[in-house]
Parts: structure tokens; C-alpha cells; sequence
């Protein structure tokens, strides 16, 4: 174990946790809402420092992140936990495991060999995905400390519920993020995520205000967050933050605790991609539907496909200098 950061000690040996937006107030013996932040005799200790539950070599494109060195490969790790309770999560066996009382990883790897290992594999980056890396913030921020030593970018897939405190420190090694933005419904969040819409918002606004490179994914379920009117308060959203942010609109598939919803159809996709464009974002991607039009980048200025894609891989990239090859408009992103 190893002592927590962003928490205050109260007088009756209770604690006040302030990593994320649940901002925890935690008694002597027990766990905040992620279950691997544990109060012990009135100090906060993670669970799982140098604890992951899995380790692969991801495209890029997997996060999703299109803008963020296409192409190039990412070490991506994952702790147990999650500071969120998602009806829907596609990796509830590992995020949900600590809070349904499973076993958690005996595997030990300090951030010395993840790095080394990322290094190894010829990574571009680390990406602190899978489950929430916010929950295992103290294991993400060492690593990332020495990923930037060597060269290496560091990437969150997040909810982002992260704190502004924790942000602000993590800020000098983050280089980009794909945040969820699940609904623009607080009911939604209540309901499906057991969290709430405005914690999310600030932060995805604090993460844009701070320069980390930002792309946003909606995953769209069916009579939950698809008509036109959300989708749309979304993008306007998205504009408000500039125009230069992507926004993935993705399809869902019954999984975990929503096994009696349907499977989102393409043309709810194909719809949500031209409510994005309408309103002015310049990026829109489909995600789970291979071989779909809306996995390419084009250039917002003269239309030209720049990225073609099919899933994860890309087909052809006539990006160069940053620029569209046709007609020279800078097109929005870090590219190496």
C-alpha cells in the first residue's frame, strides 16, 4: 500500500478525499466510492500502487485519439476500480471488481518497469485506460513522471471526474485525454453512471483550459441519450470549447447491466455525425462501425479525406506538416 494524495485528516480520524468529483468523506476502516482508496487508522492509502490488472499494446486509435500520433502504438495499462458505477461498462469485470468484493492483482510492476516495458515495445506513449485512471492517480502520475524522462507522451481515457487539484499536478506530463461524455443529461449520469453532468463538464472545460490535448466520445444508447435534441446540446457544448475538438459519436452493444437494449443502428450514428457538423465541429467520428465514412479525416476547409481508416488502422495519412496536402489548412491536432 501506499499513501493517497489529495485528502485531508479529520479529527475523528475520518478523512476527506479530494482526487475526484465524489470528494469522499471516508470513516476510519472503510473505502471511498472507487474501493481502492481505504482510510486506515485515519491515513488514506491506494490499494493498488503498482498493482495493474492488465497491460497491452494498443493503436492509438483504440482510446479513441485520431488527432494524437496517428499510427503509433501505446502501452496501456489499468488498475482494479472505478469511481463510477456505469450500467453499461464494457470492462466491468476489472472496474467493478474491488466494489463486488473479487479478487484484485497480485501482479506487482513499479512505474520503472512500465515504463522500461513501454520503452521496450517502441511506444509512443502510456494511456491510463481501460478503468478510470483518476483511481489510481498516485501509480499513473509516477509513471508518467518518468515516461516524460524518457520521451514518451502519457495519455488518460477518462470520465472525467477528476478534481482540479489533481488535474493541475498531472498537467506538466498529461498530453492528451479522450474524455466521456456520456450524456448531457444529469438524470443520465445519476441514473446510468451514479455521478453527475456539471463536475464533468468543468473538468472537460479545466482539461481544454490547460492545453492538454482533448478528444471527447458519446456513446449512444438507445433510449437513453439519442434524440436530436441532446445530441445537439452536446455539439453546441463542443463548439462553446472550439471547434478544433473532436467529438466521437460511437455505437453501443448490450453489455453488463443494459443486456435489454438494443444495438445502436448506423443511421442514428450516420444522424449524430451531421447534428456534430452542422454545428460547426470541425471533427466527427462514428466509432464501432468498421469500414463507416465517419472513421476518415477530412479537411474541414476543402473536404479532402486525409486519414483513411478501417477500425484502428489506418489506410493512408496525407497529412504533412500539420497541414491538408490540397489546400494547406492547418488541420488541428499533435502530430509529430
Amino acid at each position: 500500500m501506499k499513501e493517497a494524495r489529495f485528502y485531508n485528516k479529520a479529527e475523528d480520524l475520518s478523512v476527506n478525499c479530494y482526487l475526484c468529483n465524489h470528494r469522499c468523506h471516508i470513516q476510519e476502516g472503510k473505502k471511498g466510492v472507487c474501493a481502492v482508496r481505504k482510510n486506515m487508522n485515519g491515513v488514506l492509502y491506494t490499494l493498488v500502487y503498482g498493482n495493474p490488472i492488465a497491460q497491452h499494446i494498443d493503436p492509438i486509435e483504440k482510446k479513441p485519439l485520431f488527432h494524437y500520433y496517428p499510427g503509433s502504438q501505446s502501452f496501456s495499462i489499468a488498475t482494479v476500480g472505478c469511481n463510477f458505477r456505469c450500467l453499461h461498462c464494457q470492462n466491468s469485470d476489472i472496474s467493478q471488481a474491488p466494489s463486488e468484493s473479487r479478487i484484485l492483482s497480485h501482479q506487482i510492476f513499479p512505474p520503472e518497469q512500465i515504463v522500461q516495458a513501454a520503452k521496450k515495445n517502441r511506444c509512443q506513449s502510456i494511456s491510463y485506460t481501460y478503468t478510470e485512471p483518476t483511481i489510481y492517480f498516485e501509480y499513473a502520475f509516477d509513471c508518467s513522471v518518468l515516461a516524460k524522462k524518457e520521451g514518451m507522451g502519457n495519455v488518460f481515457v477518462t470520465n472525467g471526474y477528476t478534481t482540479p487539484e489533481a488535474l493541475q499536478s498531472i498537467q506538466p506530463y498529461l498530453d492528451a485525454a479522450n474524455i466521456d461524455l456520456k450524456s448531457f443529461r444529469d438524470d443520465f449520469y445519476r441514473r446510468v453512471c451514479g455521478a453527475r453532468l456539471q463536475p464533468t463538464l468543468d473538468s472537460i472545460r479545466a482539461y481544454k483550459k490547460l492545453g492538454i490535448w482533448i478528444e471527447l466520445t458519446t456513446l449512444i444508447i438507445p433510449g437513453h441519450n439519442d434524440t436530436e435534441e441532446e445530441l445537439r446540446d452536446i455539439a453546441r457544448f463542443i463548439r462553446e470549447l472550439g471547434v478544433d475538438t473532436p467529438w466521437h459519436v460511437t455505437a453501443f452493444y448490450p453489455t453488463y447491466k443494459l443486456q435489454d437494449q438494443p444495438c445502436t443502428p448506423a443511421s442514428v450514428l450516420k444522424k449524430a455525425r451531421e447534428i456534430g457538423l452542422s454545428e460547426g465541429l470541425r471533427y466527427v467520428y462514428t466509432g464501432n462501425v468498421p469500414g463507416d465514412e465517419g472513421e476518415n479525416t477530412y479537411c474541414y476547409q476543402c473536404g479532402k479525406t486525409l486519414i483513411k481508416r478501417i477500425g484502428f488502422t489506418i489506410q493512408k495519412n496525407t497529412i504533412r506538416d500539420s497541414k491538408c496536402y490540397a489546400c494547406g489548412a492547418k488541420i488541428d491536432g499533435v502530430w509529430g
